[in-house]
């Protein structure tokens, strides 16, 4: 599961700390369920934004990088304070480009993943953000890089939380009866028109960003679901196979 800083923050950029404990309790109760869970989470550079007292995240990427370094370590702290609270284990896994370029690197970041799932801990994945510049331009929306880490981990589904419903045939901030795609079996040019550009000021992702990571899980197999943040207990009904958000299926329509 990926979530972003947008439904980790509340409207005035500070934290929405009743989301991130609905976020762990979820994933906490799919794990007693017996699922492998991977959260994937934006908010680095945000938590630190806050912490040093920025009205808007730092535009030049020295800044980035600086905020990334002060709010990744309170992130993980949180995630962990929240995660014991339902007696689940967390381990921060930070990747950088070269990770999804080589190899043997891709394999050695697998096994990380493997091993830890089955030591019953969920792995808490981010881009690395504050010793790497091409990350912050290319996979720490993240939308990109939950995708991978699909890809990396074997996953069978890819689910990314956003601040809307799902994906619109139109832009609902500015055309009334807007209506969300539920079942789409490809990634057609009507779908790739309808995505959006980047979302918040917080935030750096947008609907164009997920389609990309769709067309990326895609492409291995793995099924694909966009959903409301506004509350994780969405996570419960998508597996429940309740119709919600939209999901992008790699079985064609009728097929088996």
């Amino acid at each position: 599961m990926k979530v972003g800083t947008t439904s980790l923050t509340y409207a005035n950029g500070r934290l929405n700390l009743q989301k991130f404990e609905a976020i762990c309790r979820v994933l906490s109760d799919l794990c007693n369920q017996g699922r492998e869970m991977i959260l994937v989470t934006s908010g680095a550079i945000a938590v630190g934004a806050d912490t040093l007292g920025l009205n808007e995240r730092p535009r030049d990427i020295k800044g980035k990088q600086a905020a990334s370094a002060v709010g990744q370590a309170m992130l993980m702290q949180m995630y962990r304070q929240f995660f014991s609270l339902y007696n689940r284990r967390t381990a921060q896994i930070l990747l950088t480009q070269d990770v999804l370029d080589v190899d043997i690197r891709k394999t050695n970041a697998r096994n990380t993943f493997n091993a830890l799932m089955s030591m019953g801990v969920v792995p808490v994945v981010n881009a690395n953000d504050t010793i790497a510049t091409e990350e912050l331009d290319d996979i720490s929306d993240n939308d990109r890089l939950s995708a991978h880490v699909a890809v990396i981990s074997q996953s069978s589904l890819l689910i990314m939380l956003s601040d809307i419903e799902g994906l619109y045939n139109a832009d609902p901030r500015t055309t009334p009866g807007a209506s969300v795609f539920r079942d789409l079996y490809g990634i057609t040019p009507e779908v790739e028109a309808a995505a959006g550009g980047a979302g918040s000021a917080l935030g750096t992702g947008g609907m164009s960003t997920k389609i990309q990571a769709a067309r990326i899980a895609m492409g291995e197999g793995i099924d694909c679901a966009i959903a409301s943040g506004d509350d994780p207990a969405v996570l419960w009904k998508l597996l429940a196979g309740e119709s919600v958000g939209t999901v992008f299926s790699t079985f064609q329509q009728g097929g088996a």
